[in-house]
């Protein structure tokens, strides 16, 4: 490789959510005999999964594949009702980790079908956050993921309303957005985007460096509907060459110039110091930080109820990717 020089987008890696699930899946392992089990992936990323994985964590993605009064986490992406209240009645200590962001999206599905409206979800089939939002109200509910699903959506006469996964990219949203407004003029539309900050703000960053990069990295898991976003951004922008990684083995040997690097909101900054290692830039690394997040999600409530108020004292000031390291040495130890 030949790389001049990194530019380093912030906002990058773990949102507020990811934070929130990662730190409190950490503190079921340290609280519990293993296994534990985790419904879904608690987030979308191969190194988060497989780290756990390594401590005892059992991942399933059917309720009923979890032993009567085991240890449960439900993900950061959220659950169906019927999977959250199965979960709950199994006799076992559930934590649910959904991301708040999500949850208002939930509230949003379910306030709205009760008033009567269909309701327009954007989102992508079979992602977790997706399934779990269109199970909150089935009936009243329509996914669409472009302009092409919007035309083709049936005229029932009932209000409309028009909601959104959090993690989509702003340009496929937009142009779904038009459509809808086309088609349904009186569309309802919560007050404050659905897109969530982190995701909004990582594209920003990403479009900064983009204009000037003659190539763009982007570290995350090929299911981790962010960076699969990020990814159409910097293509969108028109950086000549956008590489999405899972980590810094899958850099290819022909880079050079100036290389772009981002990562997805479940990607955690050790997979970022791996690859900016690897690109070894000549003149070092010029970090574009476009704004400063302080947002903060405490444990979810479960866990308070566990913990002790001092346990937790110092949370907001803890990273998840210093928990991820700590994990990773514990794991390295039972090896």
């Amino acid at each position: 490789m030949d790389v001049e020089r990194v530019l380093l987008a912030a906002p990058r890696g773990f949102c507020a959510g990811v934070e929130m699930a990662i730190k409190a899946l950490a503190w079921m392992v340290r609280m519990f005999d293993p296994p534990v089990y985790c419904y879904h992936e608690i987030v979308h990323n191969r190194l988060v999964v497989d780290r756990f994985r390594d401590l005892g964590v059992v991942f399933v993605d059917d309720i009923a594949d979890v032993p009567p009064g085991a240890p449960l986490m439900l993900s950061a992406h959220g659950s169906a009702p019927e999977v959250v209240e199965a979960a709950r009645a199994h006799g076992g200590v559930v934590v649910d980790a959904v991301c708040p962001l999500v949850t208002k999206v939930h509230h949003e599905v379910k306030v709205r079908s009760g008033k009567g409206y269909s309701i327009i979800y954007v989102g992508h089939e079979g992602h977790d956050e997706a399934v779990g939002t269109m199970a909150v109200a089935p009936d009243a509910i329509h996914l669409v993921e472009s302009e092409d699903d919007v035309a083709d959506l049936p005229h029932s006469g009932q209000p409309v309303a028009l909601l959104a996964q959090t993690t989509l990219s702003q340009h496929d949203w937009a142009g779904v957005l038009d459509a809808a407004r086309e088609r349904f003029p009186e569309l309802w539309m919560p007050g404050r985007s659905d897109l969530c900050f982190a995701t909004t703000n990582r594209q920003d960053a990403l479009t900064e460096i983009a204009r000037r990069a003659d190539a763009v990295v982007v570290i995350g898991s090929v299911n981790s509907s962010n960076t699969v976003a990020l990814e159409k951004v910097a293509r969108t922008v028109g950086c000549p060459r956008v590489l999405r990684i899972n980590g810094p083995d899958e850099l290819p040997e022909d880079l050079a110039g100036v290389v772009g690097v981002t990562a997805g909101a479940s990607a955690p900054e050790e997979l970022v110091r791996a690859v900016i290692d690897r690109l070894a830039p000549r003149h070092g690394v010029e970090e574009v930080a476009l704004t400063h997040e302080e947002e903060y999600f405490p444990p979810p409530r479960e866990l308070r109820d566990l913990l002790s108020p001092e346990s937790l004292a110092d949370d907001r000031d803890i990273q998840a990717s210093d928990v991820l390291d700590a994990l990773g040495s514990v794991a390295e130890g039972r090896a």
